[in-house]
């Protein structure tokens, strides 16, 4: 029973640090950190790589594999090996990713789909959370 609890707030947890790493991109997306480079000012920067939220940020010899990146969960399997599994996460229900965004839509494009699905993705967790904290402790025993 304790270790059903501990799974649940660990799972708590998680899902809380990972609404905050969610409402920091979005913070870094609205504040226009996607539109100008300080590496490359000749292009906008790339989309999570170039972020804060990224575990490499301002450290190009990338010592932290993309595998451990908390981004990995919104990668599909199967895209996962990718070079940069982060351009991969899926924005919109037809199939839009950061890679499709490159090729095909404008900086303001990006950020527009970029800030929605973050905004859906923070509304979920709250909703989530919110969930959880309508069961009493005594219903996990």
């Amino acid at each position: 029973m304790a270790l059903e609890f501990r799974k649940r707030s660990d799972s708590k947890a998680s899902r809380q640090g990972l609404l905050q790493l969610l409402k920091a991109e979005l913070q870094f997306v609205e504040s226009g950190g996607y539109r100008l480079s300080e590496r490359s000012p000749w292009r906008p920067p790339y989309v999570f790589e170039e972020s804060p939220s990224c575990p490499n940020y301002s450290d190009r010899s990338r010592p932290h594999l993309c595998a451990d990146c908390w981004l990995m969960q919104f990668v599909p399997p199967d895209l996962r090996d990718e070079q940069v599994p982060c351009r991969f996460v899926q924005l919109t229900p037809e199939g839009i990713t950061i890679d499709s965004l490159y090729r095909y839509g404008s900086t303001a494009e990006t950020e527009e789909v970029l800030s929605r699905w973050l905004r859906q993705r923070i509304r979920e967790i709250e909703g989530d959370l919110a969930d959880a904290s309508d069961f009493p402790l005594a219903a996990n025993s």
